[in-house]
């Protein structure tokens, strides 16, 4: 009796979630939408000249709490420079198993170079297709990144910019002062994205 009684029960309770909408999204076709300055995959900017961002100083390297980033700088070739600066990222990898997406790399780049898109999907067949090299990391000529084709379809353009919305929230440093003020350079494909509003002086 009591076995036929717990079984009516959990009919009731399933029953009554039946009908109920459900709270999952049909991934891939939907996709939800993600914050502003969402955490995922890294991609290396150039400005808009064409010109690549890095300049091979290694400091996102240094501040990685995972080790997961390897960069080698080399001096800019006189009669087709890779960067405006003396030096430039000869060589630059991330391990993707290791990242742990804290975006402390972003926050220590000097020009601007690495920063995190919306993406988020990254099947790979073997542990080496996970370290991804400059080849996949650096923009495409549009500004967006190299990605699945898959996902490109399924994405709006929005998601494949590049993170710039990050560096809007951080570049004043709180300061109410530089509200509205650009305190970056433009990203190709992109320009300069207006700055972010809602830093305002508190009145006395």
């Amino acid at each position: 009796m009591s076995d036929s009684f717990g079984l009516i029960k959990g009919l009731k309770v399933t029953f009554k979630e039946l009908f109920r909408k459900s709270v999952t999204d049909k991934y891939p076709k939907e996709f939800r939408e993600k914050p502003q300055r969402f955490h995922g995959r890294h991609v290396l900017n150039k400005y808009e000249d064409g010109m690549e961002k890095c300049i091979g100083c290694e400091l996102c390297a240094g501040v990685c709490p995972a080790q997961c980033i390897y960069v080698r700088g080399e001096d800019n070739p006189e009669e087709n420079p890779v960067s405006p600066g003396e030096r430039y990222g000869f060589i630059y990898e991330i391990n993707m198993l290791r990242c742990i997406y804290c975006a402390l790399c972003v926050e220590a780049c000097p020009t601007e170079a690495i920063t995190m898109t919306s993406l988020f999907e990254m099947s790979v067949a073997n542990r080496s297709e996970a370290i991804f090299d400059k080849e996949v990391l650096v923009v495409k000529d549009d500004g967006t990144p190299n990605t699945h084709e898959e996902q490109t379809k399924l994405t709006n353009f929005d998601d494949l910019n590049t993170s710039d919305g990050w560096m809007r929230a951080t570049s004043p440093n709180g300061n109410p002062n530089f509200q509205n003020v650009v305190n970056w350079s433009g990203s190709l494909g992109v320009g300069k994205k207006p700055p972010e509003e809602g830093q305002t002086l508190e009145e006395e």
